[in-house]
């Protein structure tokens, strides 16, 4: 049990640092190619294909070249069981703050994220 989440968190570590500096090669390996990404934070619900997401974030300036500072923490981890799990994040991009509800399969012997559905917060200026 330890050692899945020692994998899972070093899953979620490589994500936050994709994120930060817009690593879409990084991005990919946290990813299964098959995942899904949304929120109903936007209207109409925004859903994304792993085919349509990357292009969004190598597109993007990263937080990294504006000097943001990292915000990302893991709430909580919860293992269903051998091969399936959910983690809850938090991280900043600009004036946004995100929590991720991010589902993990485990597959081929690794950790990936296989849902990211999230909640979009402003942050007042």
């Amino acid at each position: 049990m330890t050692r899945a989440l020692n994998d899972i968190a070093d899953v979620i570590q490589d994500y936050f640092d994709a994120l930060h500096f817009c690593d879409v090669d990084r991005l990919q390996r946290v990813f299964h190619p098959k995942a899904i990404y949304a929120t109903a934070d936007e209207t109409p619900l925004l859903y994304r294909t792993m085919v349509e997401y990357i292009p969004v974030v190598a597109a993007r300036q990263s937080p990294a070249s504006r000097n943001e500072p990292r915000r990302d923490h893991i709430d909580a981890i919860d293992l269903a069981g051998e091969n399936t799990a959910v983690v809850r994040v938090r991280c900043s991009i600009g004036p946004r703050d995100f929590v991720d509800f991010l589902t993990l399969v485990r597959t081929e012997g690794e950790w990936r994220i296989i849902a990211k559905v999230f909640q979009i917060i402003e942050r007042p200026s």
